[in-house]
């Protein structure tokens, strides 16, 4: 995570923003695991989005101009209201510990679980999950891209909505490699833990607008905003109409800040619109003049 851009100051800096907020060495975590610490779910949110925010600060400070609008992909929708100045990072931070430990509480180890299909249209998923619920929870809950569908519930019900994604013709179906149920119904507890602590946490109006996960809309009033927080942890991601609803505001041109290529790929499978993943300094390059 993050090697592309290590040299830069802005990097180290922000993570160690993050560290001083949690108490807890991120920078070193990332580059140095252990990787099974990493990978829970109350570490692996704050180094998100503290990557997230340092490769925003750096394309800052490399003169990429001001987007006409943000958007993030379930916990990249704090990272935005960040980069739009909604928020400030160190309460991001604390947001993001609070929001990881909530989820990670609210369903016990071993009972929930997701999957990702592939090759079957929504509709077509969301007919697998009603027949393979079966009186449990079972939900798609990331729409990423044509083809491309994160389901979760129960994990009984998961297991038996992969075997039926492939009965009805899935290329695949994949565990993912969680036990968070993560924008289920299962995470209603986490929502309502999340949306009492959003209470007492100052949010401005974003200067650029961000669309919201649960709606594929932009607010301006904060309490509006900090409800759909809330309800985004039990809603869908629904990034394929996010995808589209940039395209139909005239969009021709996507940034995106964070560790990886994983939404670059998405929206290429969505829309036509360019778009590019800041990891490295030659995307940074591509991004002047």
């Amino acid at each position: 995570m993050m090697n592309g851009l290590a040299q830069h100051a802005e990097i180290k800096q922000t993570f160690d923003e993050a560290s001083a907020a949690l108490g807890e060495d991120l920078w070193k975590l990332v580059c140095e695991g252990p990787a099974e610490t990493l990978n829970q779910t109350t570490f692996t949110q704050p180094a998100m989005l503290a990557a997230d925010i340092a490769t925003w600060r750096v394309y800052l400070a490399q003169d990429g101009e001001m987007p006409a609008v943000m958007a993030g992909h379930s916990l990249g929708e704090i990272a935005a209201l960040v980069a739009a100045g909604a928020l400030d990072f160190t309460d991001a931070v604390k947001l993001t510990r609070f929001r990881a430990e909530a989820m990670q509480n609210a369903v016990p180890e071993g009972v929930g679980a997701m999957a990702a299909v592939l090759g079957l249209d929504d509709d077509a998923v969301r007919a697998v999950c009603a027949e393979a619920a079966q009186g449990e929870v079972l939900e798609p809950v990331n729409l990423n891209s044509p083809g491309q569908v994160v389901i979760a519930g129960n994990k009984a019900a998961v297991e038996r909505g992969m075997a039926l994604a492939k009965e009805k013709g899935a290329k695949r179906a994949l565990p993912l490699p969680v036990s968070v149920p993560s924008h289920s119904s299962l995470m209603q507890p986490a929502a309502d833990k999340f949306r009492a602590y959003l209470e007492s946490v100052n949010l401005r109006v974003p200067s650029v607008p961000v669309l919201q996960n649960a709606d594929v809309q932009a607010f301006t009033d904060t309490v509006v905003i900090k409800d759909a927080l809330a309800r985004q942890l039990h809603s869908p991601v629904r990034w394929v109409e996010t995808v589209q609803a940039l395209a139909g505001q005239g969009i021709e041109r996507c940034v995106e800040c964070g560790p990886g290529k994983v939404l670059a790929g998405l929206v290429k499978r969505i829309n036509d619109i360019p778009c590019v993943a800041l990891v490295d300094d030659a995307a940074l390059q591509t991004i002047k003049g």
